[in-house]
């Protein structure tokens, strides 16, 4: 096959993924130089498309980039007005006070919003700028310069037929080059993976952690609305597994309340099944009151990092640099990563604009890696370093007692005498399947618990059937002849949408990959235990299509 001849389009900044982060950095930077060219690319359907978030927005990242936000209409408008925290068991449950709660983890000043519709909204005053935003435009590939800087990306490519060939009506795509390219595409994204590789930037960080966040949103009886209300739970019903996590039930408006369950992707036992622990997390009675006579509106999933501080990599290379959750900036007590993600952008943008002004072009903008590290984002994360590897090492009790010691220290003396690393990936964490019992969960309902096939037609989910699967294995063998007999082919009941099963055919045992039902949440290439899967972009305007998320 030729080499494919692509346009090139040239611009001061790329920036891939229009989230807080990327679009903070386009509206930046338009800020700084209204000169400046500058393009984001958007691999979902519409800007907001593949947003997933609890989402109680910390203001000061939009406070600083936009600072009369309230005039200009953005859609932050339900005030947190009550903060409860409760351990659950089966049947009850033990309101934890506030007072006990480090200061960090009051959520008053803070609002509760769906961060696709404020990206959404960031958008437009980034488009009213002067910024270009293309969505629809998956990046494929990166482009790199002759001195190994990064120096573009390859957008847009559509028309493939299913075995990679190029179909009738295929389109090659764009070869976008800027001085800069920035890569802001959320959690494990595939352009980002591949550049720590390359440049090895996570040589001297500790292993990243991640958890499986799913959420729905419901409409209630209004007689139970109660709205900003926030209610954050743990405990039950994740001590049969062992899994670590929590819920979040967030009262926004119109009568419609955020349920969101977050799993933490380092538990050992194989047979571990998340979505159905969100699904019996509704049972408990104090939710299934809640939810009771309400309806189910929409369903998303997504992976979070949970690392922290210590599990950043470096975020400059030569040409570039990773923002927001490409890098892993959220506060996992706080359940919270947009304001570090808009920090992030801003920070990006400001180092940016003074390397153009100076004549710089495909270097590493090292003053951006030290504005977030010693700013106020490394600020925030150093508060709470040590409670997630308490929590990972130890359990939740531990994490509660000592974790909580440990941030009342640091938000008091901002000095702590612990220290603590992660340990093993979370796909190494995954134990082997015979040294652990299989779990029991109950059929769903149909009422308050939902099959997943049925959740994922309320994430509105589409993929072109006739493209490659974006899902590779490195080795078709390894899920029947390691994962099954090992540990009981787990990709089976990680995923939150039913993409992979093990079926029978003509007496063989084959696993199945229905990429159609994606919904880009990435745990597949996070929890393999065998890191056999590799998660790519499918071609722009696939997957999920959330509306409100």
């Amino acid at each position: 096959m030729s080499e494919i001849e692509r346009e090139t389009m040239d611009y001061d900044v790329v920036i891939v993924g229009a989230g807080p982060a990327g679009l903070s950095a386009a509206i930046r930077l338009k800020q700084l130089d209204a000169d400046l060219e500058i393009v984001v690319l958007e691999k979902g359907s519409e800007v907001g498309a593949h947003i997933l978030s609890g989402a109680v927005l910390d203001t000061s990242g939009i406070d600083a980039l936009i600072p009369d936000w309230k005039a200009k209409g953005a859609p932050i408008t339900v005030p947190v007005k009550e903060d409860n925290f409760y351990m659950l068991g089966e049947a009850g449950k033990i309101r934890i006070p506030n007072f006990v709660m480090p200061p960090l983890m009051n959520n008053h000043h803070s609002y509760i919003v769906s961060m696709g519709n404020v990206c959404r909204w960031m958008a437009e005053q980034a488009e009213e700028l002067g910024v270009e935003i293309f969505p629809g435009m998956a990046c494929s590939e990166l482009v790199y310069g002759d001195k190994g800087e990064l120096k573009g990306v390859v957008a847009g490519e559509f028309g493939k037929n299913a075995d990679g060939s190029h179909g009738p009506n295929y389109e090659p795509g764009m070869v976008l080059n800027g001085k800069y390219v920035f890569l802001s595409e959320g959690v494990r994204g595939s352009l980002s993976k591949e550049v720590i590789a390359k440049y090895d930037l996570d040589a001297d960080s500790d292993v990243q952690k991640y958890g499986l966040g799913m959420k729905e949103i419901w409409e209630i009886d209004p007689a139970k609305h109660s709205e900003g209300t926030v209610t954050h739970t743990m405990g039950w019903p994740l001590q049969e597994s062992g899994a670590g996590g929590g819920s979040f039930i967030y009262h926004l408006d119109n009568n419609q309340v955020y349920v969101g369950f977050v799993v933490h992707l380092g538990y050992k036992n194989p047979h571990t099944f998340p979505y159905m622990e969100f699904q019996r997390f509704k049972h408990h009675p104090m939710i299934a009151e809640l939810l009771k006579g309400g309806k189910r509106i929409a369903y998303g999933a997504r992976a979070i990092t949970e690392g922290g501080m210590q599990s950043m990599p470096k975020l400059t290379f030569p040409g570039g640099a990773l923002l927001g959750c490409s890098a892993g900036m959220v506060n996992v007590p706080r359940i919270k990563g947009n304001h570090n993600a808009m920090l992030s952008g801003i920070a990006a943008a400001e180092a940016a604009n003074d390397a153009i002004k100076a004549g710089r072009t495909g270097d590493e903008l090292t003053a951006y890696s030290n504005t977030v590290r010693d700013g106020e984002i490394g600020k925030d994360l150093g508060r709470v370093k040590n409670v997630k590897p308490l929590w990972s090492k130890y359990g939740l009790m531990v994490s509660l007692a000592v974790g909580g010691a440990d941030m009342w220290l640091r938000n008091l003396t901002g000095w702590s005498p612990l220290n603590l690393s992660h340990g093993k990936s979370d796909a190494e964490a995954t134990g082997l399947a015979a040294d652990y019992a299989e779990i029991k969960y109950p059929k769903p309902d149909g009422k308050l618990s939902f099959d997943r096939l049925t959740n994922v037609a309320f994430s509105f989910t589409n993929h072109e059937e006739s493209q490659p699967a974006h899902l590779h294995l490195k080795d078709s063998t390894v899920p029947i002849a390691v994962n099954l007999p090992k540990y009981a082919e787990p990709a089976q009941r990680y995923c939150p949408a039913g993409v992979y099963e093990v079926v029978e055919k003509d007496g063989e045992q084959q696993f199945v990959i229905n990429f159609q039902n994606c919904v880009h949440c990435k745990t597949c290439d996070i929890k393999d235990p065998s890191q056999n899967i590799n998660w790519t972009v499918p071609q722009g305007g696939d997957g999920p299509n959330y509306p409100n998320m």
